[in-house]
């Protein structure tokens, strides 16, 4: 009876929203509009901004987490889930969860980690499911925070690898140990108001095969948020490449451009890429196989090699002890990668906060007024034929996910994959205002240096620069009002 109650409750809070999960396939109210013409009416960008946009509440979709939108509000399963699901949804929070151990382990359903890793356990890094952070100056400790490796070429250190692993085993020897020094970077808006930023060197100390390649560098990345990741693999493809402009044609200054990478699980060499700073996996299959692989040492029926990112040249790590029910087997049975990835498939997106107040709403006139929208797509409609969860839903992501000059100063030293140095993925910005609640911090960018939504907003160069400029052109009101839009979301 407690439990028909639970459920009861759970439909009637949600109000009307689970009605309108369908909301493409609704009968129109405008005499004679196509489905077609009601999709491109909703899903345009908005011009009235005197009251909030029907269901904008609702970033994520009819099953938007709208209870927990404190320390929690990004470990929260989707509200359309199944009871099945909600089962299968918290069983995969337990690995998710899961401390791993080095083998041969009397555990067995959880041995195998490393040798080398930079973390334990996947919340060892996406802590509370939200965004990582750089360690504080002094601290040596870089959890939730990693290093990539690559020449000019994009190519990986032929004896680190793709990625320094900072953590070992007993009996190993991580492979070095990462820093970070931050110089002052002033910034001085028209109005004369100065913000100091930090801008970041990085290094790697006590390297234990000696010095890096010539021309290898680090490619700092902290952990990003897990939200709403289902809903960005439910979007179809043809939307997202549809805003595609790789030579700029409408001569906006943005020229975003498709990832296209190779998927593993989809077992193809071209496809597009979603996620991750530089959109390098095209499915969550090949994202927690990848991160399994290279943050942990732990092989996949993906990625099979036991020993992780460690190359021929580290004899000892090759040859170590490695997990599996026999010789061969991966670490991680498709029973576990599965339930893995369905959990970070079905994380809720939190209600937006304060969506109605005057100054969130000058604020989001002057977010477009800014052509901060031009990158930051504020809304999609995912696809028809997406699981049953994700379906038709009205999300509100506020990207394009697409690459991005963003300009020499967030460049990396070299390119990953077809993405080069100085291009970015936009990052989603739902769940931006929930930051300093989940995580404790205020760090933003692909390797934290900014310290606030402002300083991530100074930083934007290249392509994002015009808006950067318009932000900066604002008067101290105006810019506090887009700064309260986006911590709305």
């Amino acid at each position: 009876m407690k439990l028909r109650w639970f459920y009861l409750w759970s439909v009637l809070s949600l109000g009307g929203v689970a009605i309108w999960g369908a909301w493409l396939n609704a009968p129109s109210h405008a005499q004679g509009e196509s489905r077609e013409d009601r999709r491109a009416r909703i899903l345009a960008l908005t011009s009235y901004f005197q009251a909030p946009e029907q269901f904008e509440l609702y970033q994520g979709g009819s099953g938007s987490n709208l209870e927990r939108l404190g320390r929690n509000a990004f470990s929260q399963p989707d509200g359309n889930l199944s009871f099945e699901q909600r089962a299968d949804f918290f069983i995969g929070n337990g690995i998710f969860d899961r401390p791993w151990v080095p083998a041969p382990s009397s555990t067995l359903a959880s041995d195998g980690l490393g040798p080398l890793l930079n973390a334990r356990s996947c919340q060892g890094c996406h802590i509370k499911d939200g965004r990582g952070h750089p360690p504080a100056p002094g601290d040596t400790n870089f959890v939730s925070m990693l290093f990539g490796l690559a020449d000019t070429q994009g190519n990986p250190d032929p004896i680190y690898g793709q990625q320094l692993q900072d953590q070992a085993i007993v009996g190993f020897e991580a492979e070095g140990q990462p820093w970070i020094t931050y110089e002052d970077h002033p910034v001085t808006y028209a109005d004369g108001t100065t913000v100091v930023l930090r801008k970041p060197t990085y290094g790697v100390d006590d390297l234990t095969f000696g010095p890096l390649a010539d021309g290898v560098g680090l490619l700092p990345r902290i952990a990003p948020q897990m939200i709403g990741l289902g809903l960005i693999e439910a979007i179809a493809a043809e939307d997202i490449l549809a805003a595609a402009d790789h030579d700029d044609a409408d001569g906006d200054g943005i020229s975003g451009r498709a990832h296209r990478v190779a998927s593993i699980w989809l077992a193809s060499d071209d496809e597009l890429g979603r996620f991750g700073w530089k959109a390098t996996a095209a499915t969550l299959y090949d994202q927690s196989a990848i991160a399994f692989f290279n943050d942990m040492g732990l092989s996949t029926s993906l990625l099979l090699p036991g020993q992780g990112d460690c190359t021929k040249a580290q004899v000892a790590c090759v040859e170590a002890h490695h997990g599996g029910a026999l010789p061969g087997d991966p670490e991680i049975v498709d029973e576990l990668l599965e339930l893995v990835t369905f959990y970070s498939s079905s994380l809720g997106v939190p209600a937006r906060r304060h969506h109605q107040d005057a100054d969130v709403l000058a604020g989001k006139a002057l977010f477009y007024q800014a052509k901060c929208t031009s990158c930051h797509t504020p809304k999609f409609a995912t696809s028809a034929d997406a699981p049953e969860f994700l379906r038709n839903q009205l999300i509100w992501p506020h990207s394009d996910f697409l690459l991005h000059d963003m300009g020499p100063d967030l460049a990396d030293p070299s390119p990953t994959g077809d993405a080069l140095a100085a291009e970015w993925r936009t990052p989603p910005l739902w769940g931006l205002g929930y930051t300093q609640d989940v995580s404790g911090h205020s760090f933003f960018l692909h390797d934290g240096r900014a310290r606030s939504i402002e300083e991530a907003i100074l930083w934007h160069g290249g392509e994002g620069a015009a808006a950067r400029d318009a932000f900066m052109a604002m008067r101290a009101d105006e810019r506090a009002q887009l700064i309260a839009f986006l911590g709305s979301l």
